[in-house]
This record gives C-alpha cells, structure tokens and sequence, in this order.
C-alpha cells in the first residue's frame, strides 16, 4: 500500500507539542494518550522488527503499529480481523441500513457527557427497532441489528449517529417461522423516528434527575430542572432524522459496507491534501449540496484541526460497535442456526473443520514488496525507553 503523502501523525509531530503545551488544562489524558500514540505509530519508538526475503534477499525494517482505535493507520487491519469474525453471522437476506442522529441542541450538551448519551444513542436506537419490528402492525418478529457509533460529520464537527445494519426479517415471536419484511421496505421510517425522539427525552429527563450529566460554560444553567425541563420542550416537536437506505445488494455489500463504516475514524489520512502556513487542507462532502458539487475542500487551521479530532475521542473501554436482539453476545449461535434452519440454508461449518488446512495455503504476515515472496523476521527491534524524572529522595525519619 503506498503511504499517503501526509498524515494525521505529521500534523501532530509538527505542531502537537507547542498545542499542547498551550492547551494543556483543557486536553483529557485520554486525548493526550491519543495523540502520543499517533504520534509514535510505525516509528521506531515503538520498536520492530527486520524483514528478510529469502528469495530475492530483499531486507526492510517494519516498525510496530500503536493498534489505537482512533489511529487512522491502524483500522485497516482491525477492520479485517472484525470482518472475518462477522462473515459466518451473515444471512441468505437482504439487509437494511437504518441511521439514527441526535438532534444539534443534543450533541451540543453531548461532548460533556459523552459516556452517558453515547449510550443511550445505542439503546434507545436498538430499543426503537426491537420494539416496532415485534408489532404485528408492522413485523411481528424478533429481530436482531449491529449499530455504529460515529461522532463526526465530514467537516470534523461534532454530529453524533448511530449506523444500523439491519436484517431484512427476525424470527417470528413464537420462534416458529421467519418473518420476512415486505420487498425494499424494513420499517416506517416516521414511526422509528417519533419513537425514537420519545424514548431519547425519556431517557435523558431521568438521567438529569439521577445527576448523571454535567454542564458547563452557555449550558451551565441546565443543572437546574426547571431549566432543563423548559430546554428541553422543543425537542418534543421538532423533526428527529432517522432515515432508511436501501436494502444492499446481497451479503458480499453488507461486507464491503461494513469494512468502510465500523473502524472509520473522524479523518482518513486519504482526504489530507496540504499542511502549509494556512493550516491543514483536506476533502470534505457538503451533504447540503448535490451532485459533483457536493465535494469540496476545506482549510482550518492546524490548532483547530487539532481541537476537531480530538473532539471524536471516545471514553476508555466504550464499545463503538454493539450487537443487539438476535446476534446480541448473548444467545447469538443459537438464534443464528434456527434463523437459518427456518430459511432452509445448510449450517455454518465450524471453524474446527479448517484446522487442517495446509500451511502453504495460509496468507503470509510479511509480504516482499519486490517479489511476492513471504518475509522472514531476521532481527527484533526493542522499542524506544521513556525517559523517567529522577526518583525523589524521602526524608530520613
């Protein structure tokens, strides 16, 4: 793969460290751990390792990845992992694509609380298909859906959603039958929606009265109830976007779909195009414009470009991709096999069956740019030691 001609990590090398010292009581460690692992990502601070082609005696060095979720040379990888894990849950159906977004008013308070209304993002989202979907008015079936969550809009601002990928049909309620939706039609988007705004007010008024959000700055006058109560009013009558693509074209589109969307970041390094004394250049999609009009190009400067990213990063340990209903954790083989035994389809063989397969058929870890051939490791490069402050001398008692 060639390496693009600038990165997120060149931004940070060139102009991370005097931001931060600028911004140091306003940056989380989480974001600082963020930008020190992009930073560091496949450089010899983090070690390697030498590689060596035995048939054309070609070497190169290959420095170690930080693996951070929120690095955008690591995702290609995790991506492949993840997908070759989901090809075995994928069903002979169409699916649906089902995105759900929080009103602006909402992401505003969100950055303050991102633990908190991420989560109910996921919930009342997985809540909302269940619920409809096991209406006889509209499916009458228990269905199953893995939700995405993306913080971003494509200029970097802060635009919380969640992505659905929705199988067209669930098992009947009874467990009994399958129960297929009607041909290019999942659910009411309309319906989904007023639920949806319903069940989020819900949700949020209880979080408010159990002291679980936090306000600052313009919203600092949420704490108080009737505030927030009165804030809240016109949230209950606006239009919340929840809107339905359709179904894609078969399982091996579910696949390519998914390994574009569950490990994307708020910034591919792809869409960099200059960092010069303006700051950073790069391509965004104006989704209020149409056609070939809609792409663009954008110049922040390399502080706000900065803030932007690392507006996106999410609380240790949040799972950003959740599985719910039928391939929740929980019960997913089981509900898978009977799924396929009601849709006459021969079972997944089990990974056990391929464990004799021969080694040669077995896809390389190192791959020789010059031949093909597989690389061997010839040497280990340890990683860089962090400098330590000096220990502190206790006083003698």
């Amino acid at each position: 793969m060639v390496r693009p001609v600038l990165e997120v990590a060149d931004i940070f090398r060139a102009h991370g460290p005097a931001w931060r010292a600028a911004q140091h009581a306003h940056l989380s460690l989480g974001q600082l751990k963020v930008m020190s692992a992009i930073e560091q990502c496949r450089s010899a601070a983090l070690g390697g390792h030498v590689l060596h082609c035995p048939a054309c005696a070609h070497d190169e060095i290959a420095y170690n990845s930080c693996r951070n979720r929120h690095c955008p040379k690591c995702q290609a990888s995790a991506a492949k992992r993840w997908l070759e894990a989901r090809q075995t849950e994928l069903l002979p159906v169409d699916y649906y694509h089902v995105v759900f977004t929080l009103p602006a008013p909402i992401s505003a308070i969100a950055y303050a609380n991102k633990a908190v209304i991420y989560r109910l993002l996921f919930e009342v989202a997985a809540e909302t298909l269940r619920t409809i979907a096991a209406d006889p008015k509209h499916l009458g079936a228990r269905i199953g859906a893995t939700l995405v969550l993306h913080t971003w809009g494509s200029a970097l601002t802060h635009h919380p959603h969640v992505h659905g990928i929705v199988p067209g049909g669930g098992l009947s309620l009874d467990g009994e039958r399958w129960v297929a939706c009607k041909p290019g039609f999942f659910l009411s988007v309309r319906v989904l929606s007023r639920l949806f705004r319903r069940r989020f007010l819900e949700e949020l008024s209880q979080a408010h009265r159990t002291g679980q959000l936090q306000f600052f700055g313009e919203f600092a006058q949420l704490g108080d109830a009737t505030a927030f109560a009165d804030w809240l009013a016109p949230l209950r009558k606006c239009e919340w976007v929840v809107y339905a693509k359709r179904p894609f074209a078969g399982p091996a589109a579910v696949l390519a779909y998914l390994s574009r969307y569950t490990h994307r970041v708020a910034i591919s390094n792809a869409r960099l195009v200059a960092l010069d004394n303006r700051g950073v250049t790069f391509n965004w999609k104006d989704y209020r414009a149409k056609g070939k009009t809609r792409y663009k190009t954008m110049t922040l400067g390399t502080d706000e470009f900065m803030r932007r990213f690392l507006l996106h990063i999410l609380p240790g340990g949040f799972h950003r991709i959740r599985h719910y209903g039928l391939i929740a954790n929980t019960g997913r083989r089981e509900n898978l096999a009977r799924a396929r035994e009601l849709l006459q389809v021969a079972p997944i063989v089990s990974e056990e069956s391929n464990a004799d397969v021969p080694a040669e058929a077995v896809t390389p870890t190192f791959v020789c740019p010059d031949c093909g051939a597989a690389m061997i490791i010839i040497e280990i490069l340890a990683r860089a030691q962090r400098i330590r402050a000096p220990p502190q001398h206790r006083g003698v008692a």
